[in-house]
């Protein structure tokens, strides 16, 4: 015990830098230490964070050129729809246009088919118009025929032959109805 105190007795008491700095053998094993420590740190767990920035940037980088193509895929998708509501809408138009002409040229047909109709019914009208003129002129020539015939035999007093009387009514009822066509209005 009496060692004890004479080391005690010898050790002085620590003042002024003594305080703040540790004792020299705990500064070697302190830097022994730390060396080891920095050392498998150096060699095992910086190059493993290296790596683990590196493939992190790595795959923001690749999230980024992805990013990028989706981007310009979807630029190119938006102009491909453009383009294609573009020209949905130019053969909307073509085919309305075609729609119209195609009614304008079914009008234009119906109009002529009528009008064709109706030229057919004016036709066969005058057709008609001038067959009964031709019946009511026969039948009038017939009825001025029989009068005149009958006409004749009263004023000459005895009777005529009725055929060669018939031919000579016919005779001058064809020159007067000639002259009236000839002479007159064409009706």
């Amino acid at each position: 015990m009496k060692n004890l105190l004479i080391l005690a007795a010898t050790e002085e008491e620590p003042s002024g830098l003594d305080l703040i700095l540790p004792a020299v053998d705990e500064l070697v094993w302190g830097a022994i230490c730390f060396a080891v420590v920095a050392f498998f740190m150096m060699k095992i767990a910086v190059p493993k964070l290296r790596e683990t920035i590196a493939a992190r940037e790595q795959s923001i980088q690749d999230a980024k050129e992805s990013a990028e193509g989706e981007r310009a895929e979807a630029k190119k998708m938006l102009d491909d729809y453009k383009q294609q509501l573009g020209e949905a809408r130019a053969e909307a138009n073509r085919i309305i246009e075609e729609s119209r002409q195609a009614a304008e040229q079914v009008r234009k047909d119906i109009l002529a088919k009528s009008e064709k109709d109706a030229e057919a019914i004016v036709a066969r009208a005058q057709e008609q118009i001038q067959a009964e003129r031709q019946r009511t002129l026969q039948e009038l020539q017939g009825s001025i025929a029989d009068l005149s015939i009958e006409l004749a035999g009263k004023v000459v007093g005895r009777s005529v032959d009725a055929e060669s009387q018939r031919e000579m009514v016919d005779a001058y009822i064809r020159e007067v109805s000639g002259m009236g066509s000839n002479g007159g209005s064409n009706n």
